[in-house]
């Protein structure tokens, strides 16, 4: 029976190993033999380009060394037959085509509509349901800007790992300060993209709270699965085996 796989918001970094290494030890005993996997943005806490890639052993940060042997594990799960799909999140909006390519995945557009268990399924990241936190919806636009990549690909390596370490700073900052309710999806926008797109199962990540809601689209029953995020010593995940509900499961990274 085909298995698919989705995952969101890892947020590797070389500060969290327990992570990195629990999702390796995932891709070996969970994810192997799947028929493909869907990664649904920030994998990675930060990235400032492909090439970073070119400074594995030389990046004192070490961000060069975990995403080299990131991309050799999942080059390998492809190589094996999986089909890989990785969607830009907030954090990892940098991530280009070199990455893909070295890993074996498609970069795959935010949102996408996909078949999953015999039915069309909206996939997202999440961010952009957050409607109601207009200054981060300014700086999302912004990011996403093809001139504004260009302009910060253009720096240099060293002004981009400190750049991206002053912008996770002031999002901590910024978001300590916000109302959770406005961290979290709008739910009128949840149901307006949902309708446009013709679908009755959307599933995201981002807002670090997993659940399945139920709620009402066109005047059919739908649902929204939310996927975790993983920190050390867990991680979350959605499975479709062969047409089968997708289900959300919390599982320990060691086991």
């Amino acid at each position: 029976m085909a298995t698919t796989l989705l995952i969101s918001d890892l947020h590797l970094h070389p500060g969290t190993p327990e992570v990195t290494d629990g999702f390796l030890r995932w891709l070996e005993e969970r994810a192997c033999g799947c028929e493909a996997l869907y990664i649904l943005g920030d994998f990675f806490e930060a990235w400032i380009g492909d090439d970073l890639l070119d400074l594995a052993g030389a990046d004192p940060s070490g961000q060069a060394d975990l995403a080299a042997r990131v991309a050799v594990a999942l080059k390998r799960l492809a190589e094996d037959g999986t089909a890989l799909y990785l969607m830009h999140g907030n954090r990892d909006f940098l991530l280009g085509e070199r990455f893909a390519e070295e890993t074996g995945a498609t970069l795959l557009a935010d949102p996408s509509v996909v078949e999953l268990g015999g039915e069309r399924v909206l996939l997202m990241h999440g961010d952009s349901l957050c409607t109601r936190d207009t200054a981060y919806q300014a700086f999302r636009a912004q990011a996403r800007h093809p001139q504004w990549q260009a302009q910060i690909l253009a720096m240099p390596v060293a002004e981009r790992i400190a750049l991206a370490a002053q912008l996770r700073e002031q999002s901590g900052e910024a978001n300590s300060g916000k109302a959770e309710e406005i961290m979290d999806v709008t739910p009128e926008e949840v149901v307006k993209v949902m309708a446009d797109q013709g679908v009755t199962t959307l599933i995201h990540g981002h807002t670090h709270r997993p659940a399945v809601h139920r709620l009402e689209v066109n005047g059919r029953p739908a649902r929204r699965l939310v996927l975790g995020d993983w920190q050390p010593g867990k991680g979350w995940e959605i499975r479709i085996d062969g047409d089968g509900e997708p289900q959300l499961r919390e599982f320990a990274l060691d086991e």
